[in-house]
């Protein structure tokens, strides 16, 4: 198809660009690259692009192996003049170079001729009617913008090389078309004739990419559709203008000359790249308009200062009428104006000064915190910024510091007061220098010096007033011994009268004495001890005891002084150790001991420790460090109290003995010690007693007569006991089995009898024996008393009596008792009995004939005892048990089934 212009010289064509489909396969670094291209090229066409740097970085040299085409820096592929791919597909390459690196690359591109393909068949039957492969292509062309017309306005033709052979009709699509702005575009089916019809705005559309149609009438499109763009020519209609409507820059003062202030820009809306967007600026005025100060860069629109003179203390503010013009600034361009303001910056470039040279002022003496003066100043720099606010500093006469100087934070003024009394007897009056500066940095002008610091004078009068005494210095220290006795007189604290400067007429009290040493003397102040002065006392601190003195004159006013006294150390305290320490024995074997000097240093340590020699055989004693010693045990020992006696000295050979009270514990600690003294108040009584060898041998030696003494008094007792109540036949004695075929007499009041009613006592404990093999271990005591016998058990059996048979035939009134041979001599042969039968008799029925207890059953009972003994009931009672001997316990134990 071919594309003919309608009005030659009417519609300018640019050039031969093509629409084209470039696939730019960005496949891995210098590979094959693949490009789709038509196979009719003209010159200067894009071809497509490549992406160098991904191939080598920085290539200071690109080369094309045909000359046909040409290779830019960004990889993009022109054409060099018209070419006609011949085949299919042309294949060239690129070669890269780094001469830095010493590096080279080829990258491979092939072009692949999309009009070389077979067009399809109009239908399978008709081989006759083929696409055409002659040129079908587009030539891009321009439109006016703002064009007059007339309208319709011819634009192009289009003609395919199919028309010679078929009936062809033309069509178009795109926007202008059938999409926005409709209508805009309209061709003639027959002739391919494209037309306009009406004024375009190039800055609404700058292009308008169309698409034409060649079909037959049955719709066959022998052609592919032929891409068409249509550009709109710009045309000069838009002014341009400042992009801000109100632009504010600033600068400091004092700048440089060619400082840069700022930038200003401008929008044109025409055709960018052109002469119609070409600006060019201009400073039309400068308000104030002298001196010049600014200047612009007619191309990039920087404002730069053309002096160093910029003082914002003259002129703060300058506004600039700028011109921006299109068309590179000719005269026939189009314009808009501008107005721009430039604000200065305050810099510290003014010194501050007082408004005046000198000042006076006066104030009464003693007075503080009050305010004598205030002085102005002036800065030209702008208020309330650290460039002017102001700095005040007292230069010289204030060496005692009565003076202080602020700024008062409203008016910038300086503020002098007295912060400390002044006397008019020392310095009647005070010149003060005074200077200020700013809170910033002087900022030093060019072509100036820095200034120097504005100062002014003071002179300051006091006023005399009459104060009272003066107690000066505050603190008076005076020395004195340690142990002054009561009595003694001390320099005591004087004041002055500041008028006469003497202390007469002068009245003295005390007013601080913790410990009451003292009394002052009223006229003179001098101390007078009434207590004996103790360094070691609580009330001292770092040796000094501190007594405060006020001082009255005759008119009532009065000052307060204190007077420090003090004390030299005396070594008056010998060493002092705790009363008690305790030794873990199965732990550690030792104790510290720690003693404490109340002196001081001088007169303390290091000690010297002695143990006496009446502890040395269980204990040690080693000094440790000369403040320390160590106690330690010979041997193991009871777990006991022990007194160990022990001599301490401090350096000045003053020394105490001390009773130490050693607690020697089955512990791990010694707060785990639960071990209480025996006696504690007998043994602090005794701790200071000592006594010596012989006081102790004669104190052995009486113990041990009166030990013979009493044994031999116990020996004869005992043998005397032993006749009474033992037989000659005692030692024949036999166990015998006794039946008691219970229930046993009947348990009457009168037959119990407590202990404290025994009246005679042969022995009170037995232990019992086995009996046929079974073992039974029970305490029993066995009471003899008047009228019969007690048997005392362990286990809560309680006392049962029984009743003698000698009453029985004598009328139960005989309480007289029975002879031990009488007893002896019916009872031997029947306990023998009893005892042979129990080993006889394998099931043990006769063991079974013991002592048993049963319940109270009532007064009257008819039945009469069944015990052992009951055979000699009527002709004999037992009373004869009140003799027994201790072996007829274990005759009883065996009888009782426990």
């Amino acid at each position: 198809m071919a594309v003919a212009s309608a009005a030659p010289g009417s519609i300018f064509c640019k050039q031969l660009l093509f629409s084209l489909l470039v696939l730019i396969l960005f496949c891995d670094a210098c590979q094959k690259i693949s490009l789709q291209v038509p196979s009719h090229l003209q010159a200067e066409t894009l071809v497509g692009k490549v992406n160098l740097k991904e191939c080598l970085q920085s290539a200071s040299l690109i080369l094309s192996s045909d000359p046909d085409f040409r290779i830019l820096e960004d990889g993009s592929i022109y054409t060099t003049h018209d070419l006609v791919l011949s085949s299919e597909r042309k294949s060239f390459s690129i070669f890269l170079s780094d001469s830095q690196r010493q590096e080279e690359k080829e990258i491979k591109i092939v072009l692949e001729a999309r009009g070389k393909k077979h067009p399809k068949k109009r239908h399978t039957k008709d081989s006759v009617l083929k696409r055409s492969k002659r040129r079908w292509a587009p030539i891009p062309c321009s439109l006016m913008e703002n064009s007059l017309g007339p309208f319709p306005q011819h634009v192009q033709q289009v003609q395919s090389d199919t028309a010679q052979n078929y009936t062809i009709f033309y069509s178009i699509s795109g926007p202008g078309v059938d999409k926005e702005p409709l209508n805009l575009f309209f061709i003639n089916r027959d002739t391919g004739d494209i037309f306009c019809t009406r004024s375009i705005d190039r800055e609404q559309y700058d292009q308008f990419p169309l698409y034409a149609y060649a079909t037959t009438a049955d719709g066959y499109a022998p052609e592919y559709p032929l891409p068409l763009l249509f550009k709109v020519e710009d045309d000069n209609d838009n002014a341009p203008y400042f992009e801000n409507k109100v632009t504010i820059f600033t600068v400091p003062e004092n700048c440089r000359s060619g400082t840069s202030v700022g930038k200003v820009s401008a929008i044109d809306l025409d055709e960018p790249d052109t002469l119609h967007t070409r600006l060019k600026y201009k400073i039309l005025q400068q308000i104030p308009d002298h001196p010049k100060h600014f200047s612009i860069h007619p191309d990039t629109g920087v404002i730069t200062t053309t002096s160093s003179l910029l003082d914002r203390e003259k002129c703060d503010t300058y506004q600039l009428i700028m011109e921006v013009r299109d068309m590179g600034g000719q005269h026939f361009g189009l314009f808009n104006t501008g107005t721009i303001t430039i604000s200065l910056e305050d810099e510290n470039d003014n010194a501050p000064y007082f408004t005046e040279t000198s000042y006076s002022t006066e104030v009464e003496e003693n007075r503080i915190d009050v305010e004598i003066l205030r002085m102005a100043i002036h800065d030209q720099d702008l208020p309330n910024t650290p460039h002017s606010k102001a700095v005040y500093t007292i230069l010289q006469g204030n060496e005692n510091g009565n003076f202080k100087i602020s700024t008062d934070p409203n008016t910038n003024e300086a503020v002098l007061c007295v912060v400390k009394p002044l006397n008019y007897e020392v310095h009647p009056q005070i010149v003060l220098k005074i200077g200020v500066v700013n809170e910033a940095q002087f900022a030093k002008a060019p072509n100036s010096q820095n200034p120097t610091m504005c100062t002014t004078t003071v002179t300051v009068k006091i006023k005399d007033h009459d104060e009272g005494p003066e107690c000066q210095p505050p603190v008076k220290v005076i020395q004195s011994k340690d142990g002054l006795p009561a009595g003694k007189e001390l320099l005591g604290y004087k004041a002055l009268d500041p008028e006469t400067r003497s202390g007469e007429g002068l009245r003295y009290k005390k007013i601080g004495d913790e410990d009451n040493w003292f009394e002052i003397n009223e006229h003179t102040g001098d101390l007078k001890t009434v207590k004996v002065l103790d360094r070691e006392s609580k009330f001292v601190k770092d040796n000094q005891y501190n007594v405060s003195v006020v001082a009255t004159d005759a008119g009532g006013r009065s000052c307060t002084g204190t007077l420090v006294v003090f004390l030299e150390d005396d070594n008056d305290h010998p060493p002092q150790i705790e009363k008690e320490v305790t030794i873990c024995q199965h732990t550690q074997d030792f104790a510290l001991l720690n003693p404490v000097d109340p002196d001081g240093p001088e007169n303390g340590p290091p000690f010297q420790f002695a143990l006496d020699n009446s502890a040395s055989r269980r204990f040690t004693l080693e000094t440790k460090d000369g403040k320390t010693a160590v106690l330690r045990v010979r041997q193991p020992l009871d777990f006991d109290y022990y007194n160990v006696p022990i001599e301490i000295k401090d350096r000045r050979g003053f020394a105490a003995k001390h009773m130490l009270s050693v607690r020697v514990c089955d512990c791990v600690t010694p707060s785990d010690c639960k071990m209480h003294a025996k006696s504690r108040d007998s043994e602090v009584k005794l701790s200071n007693v000592i006594l010596g060898r012989w006081a102790i041998l004669a104190m052995v030696l009486g113990s041990a007569l009166l030990l013979c003494i009493l044994f031999t008094c116990f020996c004869v007792t005992t043998k005397k006991a032993v006749k009474k109540c033992l037989p000659d036949d005692v030692a024949q004695q036999n166990l015998i089995v006794s039946n008691t075929e219970g229930p046993g007499e009947e348990v009457m009041e009168a037959n119990i009898r407590l202990p404290t009613q025994t009246s005679n006592i042969c022995d009170t404990s037995m232990s019992v024996g086995t009996l046929g093999g079974q073992g039974i271990k029970t305490q029993q005591s066995f009471e003899m008393v008047k009228g019969g016998y007690t048997l005392d058990s362990s286990k809560g059996n309680g006392h049962q009596t029984l009743e003698s048979f000698k009453g029985a035939g004598q009328g139960g009134t005989d309480t007289s008792r029975y002879a031990y041979t009488d007893w002896h001599s019916f009872t031997q042969p029947r306990l023998g009995e009893k005892v042979y039968l129990c080993g006889q008799d394998e099931e043990h029925k006769h063991s079974e004939d013991n002592v048993r207890s049963y319940n109270y059953e009532g007064k009257g009972s008819m039945a009469g005892s069944v015990g052992c003994c009951s055979d000699r009931q009527e002709e004999e009672g037992l009373e004869f048990l009140d003799h027994l001997e201790p072996k007829f316990r274990t005759l009883a134990k065996t009888c009782v089934k426990q």
